[in-house]
């Protein structure tokens, strides 16, 4: 069986959003945004990056990697005891959070309109 051949009504506009230095360094985007939100979830980086399907060594260097080129700490880590460790995010973190939510819909919001504006340029008879 051959597949659907695509039309125009098919073709949809993708895209990438994150944050980088001066330098070009990846700072912040969707992987490390999730890694946050699992954090604030699951209450650990360890379980973060389980339910991710990262190493926790990757998952930790992640975030320190982002702390280092932000200048401020995204989580606060409580060693175990009987029930092992814990990460919160910091306020700053929370803060980065909900700033990227509010980017991320107002840029969804413009690129919407652009793609749109993009499609009736194209399909014009």
């Amino acid at each position: 069986m051959r597949p659907k051949k695509t039309s125009r009504e098919d073709v949809f506009l993708q895209y990438k959003l994150w944050l980088e230095s001066v330098s070009g360094e990846g700072i912040i985007g969707e992987g490390k945004i999730h890694l946050l939100l699992e954090i604030r979830e699951r209450g650990s980086l360890s379980a973060a990056a389980t339910a991710m399907g990262l190493s926790y060594r990757k998952a930790w260097g992640d975030i320190k990697k982002a702390e280092s080129l932000l200048g401020y700490p995204l989580t606060e880590k409580h060693r175990g005891g009987k029930d092992g460790g814990s990460s919160v995010l910091t306020p700053q973190a929370i803060r980065l959070l909900d700033a990227w939510t509010a980017l991320k819909k107002e840029v969804n919001r413009k690129v919407d309109e652009a793609f749109q504006s993009f499609q009736k340029k194209v399909n014009q008879q």
